[in-house]
């Protein structure tokens, strides 16, 4: 081994030395891209129309993992611009999708666009610089019960679909969060207060064709709580204690099968709020959550 004495180096090479550090830094902090946003990539095609999704990538020297956002709207109204700026700002790739509406098509329709979502992404990470193995689904109110559904749902049949091309990727994914979403379609009438009645009712007719007594099977086939088992993600469900459009018992429905299955649902619940209120996204509520997200998929 040789060493470079300063007392015998001439001072030119001290300049060329520097030089190629600032360059090699200078080329360092060039090699990690800016953070941007690609909207409205096509991700499947169903019925005539293209299903479109906004990816927004961080600005990170590596793959970051990627959190999928579910708009809410009661499953039939919303759109992928609505994706909480905090999930953006917190170093994660973020995708938001649009989904067939309960307008559109009857449930599992939306489950089946967004899993062919979840597949397409999956297939797509090497092409746009995230991670294909820590992939988390969140969404609010109606997006934050089709999150939960289709992180407990890996691999179901009658939820699968065929849309998308795809399919020989899972849907699977590695962490949920659900703000103020329902869990037991079944139990969200009977819970609901006259004023949550207003909406609820004519929403879930919507969802599935019918009332849940007119449909069973199939309301069962729409809640979370049904299809928990000991394999399912990690969730961290957050949800006011006031609201009045998904009463409260639906996330501690959602809490207590996890808990039947083995499992740790972690909740926060938000004392005086209602339903999907700025509490929700700022403050204590945005640091749980990227917290859990760090935890469960990394960063």
């Amino acid at each position: 081994m040789w060493r470079l004495s300063s007392a015998r180096t001439p001072r030119g090479w001290h300049l060329a030395a520097l030089w190629c550090l600032a360059f090699a830094a200078s080329a360092a902090a060039a090699a990690v891209p800016e953070a941007r946003s690609i909207p409205n990539i096509p991700y499947a095609s169903v019925d005539g129309r293209t299903l479109l999704l906004d990816l927004h990538l961080p600005a990170s020297e590596h793959p970051a993992p990627l959190v999928i956002y579910l708009h809410g709207g009661a499953w039939r109204m919303g759109d992928k611009a609505e994706v909480p700026p905090f999930l953006m700002q917190s170093g994660f790739a973020v995708a938001s999708l649009d989904f067939r509406s309960s307008e559109e098509a009857r449930f599992p329709a939306n489950v089946h666009d967004i899993k062919a979502g979840v597949r397409f992404l999956r297939a797509s990470a090497a092409r746009f610089g995230y991670r294909a193995d820590r992939i988390a689904i969140s969404g609010s109110s109606s997006g934050g019960h089709l999150a939960a559904l289709t992180g407990v749902t890996r691999g179901h049949a009658e939820l699968e679909g065929s849309v998308g091309e795809h399919r020989d990727e899972s849907s699977a994914v590695q962490a949920v969060i659900t703000w103020a979403g329902a869990s037991n379609i079944n139990t969200i009438i009977p819970q609901s207060t006259p004023e949550g009645l207003k909406l609820r009712v004519p929403a879930v007719q919507l969802l599935l064709g019918g009332l849940p007594d007119q449909l069973p099977e199939l309301a069962i086939l729409a809640s979370p709580v049904e299809h928990v088992d000991a394999g399912d993600p990690p969730v961290l469900i957050l949800h006011g204690d006031q609201d009045l459009n998904v009463p409260v018992n639906q996330a501690l429905e959602l809490q207590a099968a996890y808990q039947r299955a083995g499992l740790v649902a972690e909740m926060m619940l938000i004392n005086g709020v209602g339903h999907v209120a700025r509490p929700f996204f700022t403050g204590a509520a945005t640091d749980r959550a990227v917290e859990f997200l760090h935890r469960t998929i990394g960063r």
